[in-house]
């Protein structure tokens, strides 16, 4: 239901059919502005690939015959994922792609879902434009941890987000930013630092999001 939310419908898209010709999809991208677009079967239904400006004009520049169908050069057929996917399976799809196709139940084309969505997505949920500060806090992963620090920031302050982003080094050590919200002092801030580290706890960076 996310993913539906954050996609962009295919009626709001610019695509091209698996019948045009490599002429045709360069028109149309050149007109469009964008560097990729999708590929659809005659029926608009189904997602057959994307085509890419660059690939076509390599193709025109080596003397390549333009009137080839679009799928002559197509991309990323199996680059999709469906409405009801998690956002693990978003991640690791989308990786390098502008866009990740998006497909029904049924396996319709739906629309697309691009980078700059999925990061306006994580901004959100971070609350970096209602927050006051970041802090990172290094642990040695140890169970309890994240609840034990937790529990000292809400000692004296609420927690707008937290995400836990990495293991470093050779012995296995979480990072977890927690995300303060806008009221919260730089004093309040001091006691938050002072009170983790005297629990062990290594306050590795503060980031000023105000």
């Amino acid at each position: 239901m996310i993913i539906r939310s954050l996609a962009i419908p295919k009626a709001s898209l610019t695509i091209v059919k698996e019948s045009s010709t490599l002429e045709e999809a360069l028109a149309t991208l050149e007109e469009s502005g964008f560097r990729c677009v999708p590929i659809l079967d005659e029926s608009e239904s189904i997602f057959r690939g994307n085509i890419y400006k660059m690939h076509i004009y390599r193709h025109k520049a080596n003397g390549g015959d333009m009137s080839l169908p679009v799928t002559h050069l197509l991309k990323n057929a199996t680059k999709y994922i469906s409405v009801s996917s998690s956002f693990f399976k978003v991640f690791f799809t989308i990786k390098e792609l502008p866009y990740i196709a998006v497909l029904t139940e049924d396996s319709k084309f739906y629309g697309i879902l691009t980078h700059s969505a999925m990061l306006n997505m994580l901004q959100s949920s971070w609350g970096v434009n209602s927050a006051s500060f970041a802090i990172a806090v290094i642990s040695a992963g140890d169970k309890g941890d994240l609840v034990n620090m937790a529990r000292t920031i809400n000692r004296h302050s609420t927690i707008a987000s937290c995400i836990t982003l990495d293991s470093l080094g050779e012995r296995t050590l979480n990072r977890m930013v927690f995300t303060l919200p806008r009221n919260v002092s730089e004093e309040t801030l001091e006691k938050i630092i002072n009170d983790l580290e005297r629990r062990h706890y290594t306050v590795a960076e503060i980031e000023d999001l105000r």
